[in-house]
């Protein structure tokens, strides 16, 4: 399958039923699996490592984007515009209802970025048993990448996965994985030292292998600092507008979270309130009693049949 996007799967965690459904079958299920993803998809040419490196020499902006399941995987896959879809652990607070990133396992990550990788190509991440979660992750989930979040700490890591052919994508800035060493979601680099230690960072982590780095929550003139002093790609979220490309959680853009909105999300849309209107739009009806319609949404026997049925049950 030819598919667009690059997929990144990012992991917080430590660590078959089978149903055949006949073709002639499957116009009464109400949910109807696809062919396949390409059914849904127009194909492009498949974003790779070396296609987001072009996009930054040519100074084209990287668009990246969360996605945790199929359907929404589709919805990055099927538009153009989206480079990277990243599998973000974003999902333990925004799809499993945790409180942090760091409650989520590496099956669960491994079972939303199969979902993912269904409908497009992926990249993933795990720690210190790194190499072999991330060789797993790979294997089980068909991701394309790691990505890690760390500084110096994890040079050796990133060198390791890189030796044995697993692409690395670093996150520096503000981590949510270690949120609580950073005592919370705070900005980061704001002041000369921490600024200065960021560049080195980034500088270690390019030198070490990785592709690319995301910069999280930083000043905007730090972010343009780093992106100008390393030769990879960097995709901001809260870095300012200079960074390669950008990257925002799917529920943030989209308007479906009802957590706290970070000072560089924008909503591109309000799902949450069409959402709501549909379920209540779906409840009344059936409380009311007009759906479903006798005639529009439901099916019917040959008169001649029900006669016969019913004859037959008063016979007994």
């Amino acid at each position: 399958m030819n598919t667009p996007s690059f997929i990144l799967a990012n992991s917080a965690g430590p660590s078959r039923c089978r149903v055949a459904v006949l073709r002639s079958q499957r116009r009464w299920m109400s949910v109807r699996p696809k062919e396949a993803a390409a059914d849904v998809v127009k194909t492009r040419e498949k974003v790779t490592i070396q296609t987001l490196q072009k996009l930054r020499e040519s100074n084209v902006p990287i668009s990246m984007l969360t996605a945790y399941d199929y359907p929404t995987a589709l919805s990055c896959s099927a538009n153009p515009s989206i480079d990277v879809t990243l599998v973000g652990d974003s999902l333990a607070q925004v799809c499993l209802g945790y409180k942090s990133t760091t409650q989520l396992t590496l099956d669960q990550m491994i079972h939303h970025a199969s979902a993912v990788a269904r409908g497009q190509p992926i990249l993933s991440y795990s720690p210190d048993d790194a190499v072999r979660n991330a060789v797993r992750m790979v294997q089980e989930s068909q991701v394309e990448a790691v990505k890690l979040e760390g500084g110096e700490e994890i040079v050796h890591l990133v060198r390791r996965l890189t030796s044995i052919g697993i692409p690395v994508m670093a996150h520096i800035g503000l981590m949510p994985q270690r949120h609580v060493a950073l005592s919370g979601y705070k900005v980061q680099g704001k002041n000369v030292a921490c600024a200065k230690e960021l560049v080195r960072t980034a500088s270690l982590l390019e030198e070490a292998g990785a592709f690319a780095m995301v910069v999280e929550a930083v000043p905007k003139e730090l972010g343009r600092y780093i992106t100008e002093h390393v030769r990879i790609p960097t995709i901001g979220i809260g870095a300012g507008p200079w960074t390669n490309g950008q990257v925002l959680v799917w529920d943030d853009a989209m308007g479906t979270w009802n957590g706290h909105k970070a000072k560089f999300v924008r909503r591109f849309a309000n799902l949450q309130a069409a959402r709501e209107q549909g379920v209540q739009g779906y409840a009344d009806a059936v409380k009311d009693g007009s759906f479903p319609d006798p005639v529009r949404e439901s099916y019917t026997i040959q008169q001649a049949e029900w006669t016969r049925f019913l004859e037959e049950m008063e016979r007994k």
